[in-house]
């Protein structure tokens, strides 16, 4: 490395990522469209201020102070920015090599830094531990610990945030809800292809509903469902929250777990988050020191297997759906598949394919709703500012059902839904469509 690279540059890698931070030309129409600095009105919590801060971080200049840190924390990774910059910075990229390489090193110990990082690098990629913490959640809240806390107040007595945190909490789902799916679904009348649909790592604990409504319209719609043997983690959020190296080990494991299928036609996901990590394997395992070029050429013909699965069935063209939904819908755009895969069109084609469906128009459709992955957890606070003025919006459109394509929208929405008293169902386009089938009698 050349003598003049700022003291975080190591590596070749480093470097692309740090060169990225000088692609941005400080115009500030990312302004607009990010939701912190809406909520904040500081330059520093918005994508042009942040960039500053990281390029400022990685050249030495700018200490990691509790403010900065904190500016940068406060960043939703919604990735709203990266469709409107003329530059085509790659803002997602930069926080995660910022995150992983400068903010994890420069935080204070503690037990919150410890568990931070145990549920980022292992929760998510232990089933067995996923499911133990799900029956431990079903259990506080069957056994009415929860009610009687809430009634008390004694959560709110210890901490409000402790309280805000408690009630974005999802409910877990009756056990026939959280049955795995079948290894194969077989396609109904003429076939046309043969899929692979990835279950995820915390779908199947809370919305099993949502896989397996994805297996049967996939089914209904000609293609044959296959299910990889082992459930895995696409490895979003350990990269979400700086943990690379956790990141491509589970790449890695999810890329075996498809090839263990045989030839299929495309990998298809039902969550915005997971299609995207998946897109990105090819960079991901590119960027990772040791990888073999064999396993570069895989990552990278893994990920042009991807498809989101309302993607994909838009691009394939929809049979005629049996069967009618009367409802007024309003579609939310989740971040991940509008800004990061920059699918926007193909959710709506899917909601206008059913019969009795109206949709109704969603102001503020594409901005994020404050899930963000774990923000809502790590910073409830802000999280609920941001979900509340969407609420509203949803109060006012008249919707008597809101669609969004990811299981973090889907339980922050359920969560605002429930909280604002709202009669609103909160569920994801494919499940309008299974409805309409089913309905049918299919």
């Amino acid at each position: 490395m050349s003598d003049l690279a700022p003291p975080h540059i190591r590596s070749r890698v480093d470097l692309i990522q740090y060169g990225r931070a000088l692609d941005c030309v400080h115009c500030g129409l990312c302004l607009p469209a990010c939701p912190t600095y809406d909520l904040f009105a500081r330059e520093g919590t918005g994508p042009r201020g942040r960039v500053y801060l990281m390029r400022g971080l990685a050249e030495g200049e700018i200490r990691p102070a509790p403010t900065v840190l904190r500016d940068l924390d406060l960043c939703l990774v919604c990735r709203a920015c990266e469709p409107v910059c003329p530059s085509g910075v790659r803002f997602g990229e930069m926080m995660e090599f910022c995150r992983a390489h400068i903010l994890e090193p420069a935080r204070p110990p503690g037990r919150g830094l410890r568990l931070r990082r145990f549920v980022a690098r292992h929760l998510f990629n232990r089933p067995r531990l996923l499911h133990a913490l799900a029956v431990l959640l079903l259990l506080y809240d069957r056994l009415g610990l929860r009610r009687l806390l809430c009634s008390y107040g004694v959560l709110e007595y210890f901490s409000p945030e402790l309280a805000l945190r408690d009630s974005f909490l999802p409910r877990i789902p009756r056990w026939s809800e959280r049955r795995r799916l079948p290894r194969r679904t077989a396609a109904r009348g003429a076939t046309r292809g043969r899929v692979a649909l990835l279950e995820g790592c915390v779908a199947p604990l809370l919305l099993g509903r949502v896989n397996h409504a994805t297996a049967r319209v996939l089914a209904e719609q000609g293609f044959e469902v296959l299910v990889p043997r082992r459930r895995t983690c696409c490895g979003a959020l350990s990269a979400h929250f700086g943990q690379l190296g956790a990141a491509r080990a589970a790449a890695r494991r999810t890329i075996a777990a498809f090839q263990a299928l045989g030839p299929i036609d495309a990998v298809l996901s039902n969550s915005a988050g997971c299609g995207a990590m998946m897109k990105d394997y090819g960079r991901l395992l590119e960027e990772a020191e040791g990888a073999s070029a064999a396993e570069v050429r895989a990552a990278h013909g893994f990920a042009a297997r991807v498809r989101d699965v309302t993607e994909f069935l838009a691009d394939q063209g929809i049979r005629p759906v049996p069967g009618r939904v009367e409802a007024r819908v309003a579609y939310a755009a989740a971040c991940h598949l509008a800004h990061a895969q920059r699918v926007t069109a193909a959710p709506l084609e899917l909601l206008r394919a059913v019969p009795g469906l109206e949709l109704v128009p969603l102001e503020r459709a594409d901005r994020c709703c404050g899930a963000g992955g774990l923000y809502n957890a790590l910073h409830p606070r802000e999280s609920l500012a941001l979900l509340e003025a969407h609420v509203e919006d949803l109060r006012r459109s008249g919707a008597d059902t809101l669609a969004t394509a990811n299981p973090g929208c889907l339980l922050q929405w359920r969560a605002g839904v429930e909280r604002a008293g709202l009669a609103v169902e909160v569920c994801h386009p494919v499940e309008l469509l299974d409805r309409a089938a089913r309905v049918a009698g299919r």
